[in-house]
């Protein structure tokens, strides 16, 4: 892979990283917390909810950072492990996600694969300068 184009995946997935967590707690009230009305009571209460939905937002951010400012193999693979077990969440909590028309599940497939490819492309140890 060249290098451009390394940085065009890197950068693209963590402006999904970031936007996610941006628009999570901007929907903090709303699609964020629809998507836990189908858990019981006890999880789909507003207190647990936003705690829930803001520990989402916040690992979101952190990865976005975390990418864009010391990219390598370790944030790919936590990238990975983390969109991972969100999916696996969100498929939890409503696996008819994976039909949606727009995707929001399928998406997580291609993101895996250029974290794959990313993680391939990236020394296991930086070079010495």
């Amino acid at each position: 892979m060249t290098p451009a184009t390394h940085a065009l995946l890197r950068w693209s997935l963590v402006f999904v990283w970031l936007a996610t967590a941006i628009v999570s707690v901007v929907e903090l009230n709303g699609q964020s917390r629809a998507l836990l009305i189908s858990l019981p009571a006890a999880w789909s209460s507003p207190g647990l909810a936003h705690v829930l939905i803001l520990a989402g937002a916040t690992a979101d951010a952190l990865v976005g950072l975390w990418m864009a400012w010391r990219p390598g193999r370790a944030v790919y693979l936590a990238a990975l492990l983390l969109m991972g077990a969100m999916t696996l969440l969100a498929t939890f909590v409503d696996p008819s996600w994976w039909l949606h028309p727009l995707g929001p599940l399928t998406k997580n497939l291609p993101i895996a694969a250029i974290l794959l490819a990313l993680l391939q492309d990236t020394p296991a140890t930086p070079p010495q300068p």
